[in-house]
């Protein structure tokens, strides 16, 4: 029948298409060699330490870039003239293998994929990926101040306030993406604040009030980043204590509730589009998580009980209802052929393109747009249909809201629910016994 599979001899090819060394069947390359023999025996020349073998801390390397699936892709990688420089540094002893000393290689990009790869095949220890970025861009972003004393309580800032509070939520799991910009953004308008009190001839320790309402009159939108800069500086006593204008922020207007049920049905039928893209945009629109959580989500946090699945999403776990438990299930069962080569041992739900990484939250964002999914609004929509369901503190506890923001949210949203204390209600009090 046309188009049905057949092989060699069925097909009349008299030419051998099987590899030389290990047999397998494929496409060839030289020395009649498949594309994993080949990618084997340059890697192996590439990490030759100098005696002929292997660097024997390398092997690691080595194994797992040999044994992964598509081994084209690897030799694609290896055309990069970078790469190979960058590998035969590592044997043979030239640049370390620390994190420090790829943390100080100029080609940045390349080095933090290649370290990705070292921390996956344990050659080196694990450290969050956004964490090491953050260091360096950092480091960089002080050598570039103008001014010694403003690089020295930038420096001052940024290791007693941020990558403290950043070591700690590493240490707790994977940063977000939006985690380590922010800190950017505060370093960046902590240097202008810097700047801009300079340029009117005042000390940071002679700022006053004036001053500092002067800054913020001037486009406010862009000033708010500085403020965590400035309560560090009251508290610590580098500056008088003021008033930091308050511009209050609310939730972008929601979509309408029968908007939001019309888009979760559409994306249930869809079954044109990614079954990810599906997922998550039900995990928005129905569960009102954010996509920088839905990105931090492991195929563990997905439980199934019999015929119940549930998601841990907070604490207990969540049902999810009969349409999207579907759903989820025919994901975890489709993930590991669509999952990257690179990533195949990854715990993620939404594995991304870089070895042990999940998805870029911006990826995901850009893909639940393109599908006509207001990530942000539909949220929105989401949580204040919840919390008009249930109490504020069960919604908080059900799907790792703080309970504080989903209260200011009922509030708003004119919830019934008033003075709920969440908890056993069936237990009676030891004074009414």
């Amino acid at each position: 029948m046309a188009g049905t599979a057949i092989c060699r001899d069925c097909a009349g090819i008299s030419r051998d298409f099987f590899c030389d060394r290990c047999g397998f069947e494929g496409l060839l390359l030289g020395g009649r060699l498949c594309e994993r023999c080949t990618l084997s025996d340059q890697l192996t020349a590439l990490l030759d330490d100098g005696t002929g073998c292997i660097h024997p801390q390398l092997i690691p390397l080595h194994q797992l870039l040999v044994s992964l699936d598509r081994p084209k892709s690897r030799l694609i990688w290896l055309r990069n003239r970078q790469v190979p420089a960058l590998l035969r540094d590592l044997a043979t002893g030239t640049v370390p293998l620390t994190h420090d000393a790829i943390q100080a290689l100029p080609n940045w990009r390349t080095a933090a994929y290649l370290r990705d790869l070292l921390m996956d095949s344990g050659v080196l220890p694990h450290l969050d990926r956004r964490l090491l970025l953050f260091e360096r861009w950092l480091a960089q972003r002080i050598a570039t101040t103008a001014d010694t004393e403003h690089a020295r309580i930038l420096q001052h800032f940024a290791t007693w306030h941020q990558l403290r509070k950043l070591r700690a939520k590493a240490a707790k799991g994977p940063l977000g993406t939006s985690t380590t910009q922010e800190c950017r953004q505060q370093i960046t308008q902590a240097g202008a604040f810097l700047v801009w009190l300079a340029a009117r001839h005042v000390a940071l320790s002679a700022c006053t009030q004036t001053d500092l309402d002067a800054w913020h009159a001037e486009k406010y939108a862009t000033r708010r980043p500085a403020q965590a800069f400035l309560r560090w500086c009251m508290e610590t006593r580098r500056m008088p204590r003021l008033i930091i204008p308050n511009h209050p922020t609310t939730n972008p207007h929601p979509m309408g509730q029968h908007q939001r049920v019309t888009a979760l049905q559409r994306v249930l039928a869809d079954d044109s589009t990614a079954l990810r893209v599906r997922v998550a945009a039900c995990l928005v629109l129905l569960f009102a998580q954010p996509v920088s959580r839905i990105v931090r989500m492991t195929t563990d946090d997905v439980l199934r009980d019999g015929q119940c699945v549930t998601l841990r999403l907070g604490d207990p776990p969540t049902p999810a209802p009969e349409p999207v438990a579907d759903l989820l299930l025919d994901y975890l069962q489709a993930l590991p052929a669509s999952t990257p080569a690179i990533n195949q041992n990854s715990p993620w739900l939404f594995p991304g393109r870089r070895a042990s990484q999940p998805m870029n939250p911006a990826t995901l964002r850009d893909a639940l747009r393109k599908l006509g999914i207001p990530v942000e609004k539909g949220r929105t929509s989401a949580i204040r249909q919840l919390v008009l369901q249930a109490p504020a503190p069960v919604i908080a506890q059900a799907l790792g809201y703080h309970d504080k923001s989903t209260t200011r949210i009922a509030n708003d949203a004119g919830a019934p629910w008033k003075n709920y204390a969440p908890g056993d209600h069936n237990r009676r009090s030891p004074r009414l016994r």
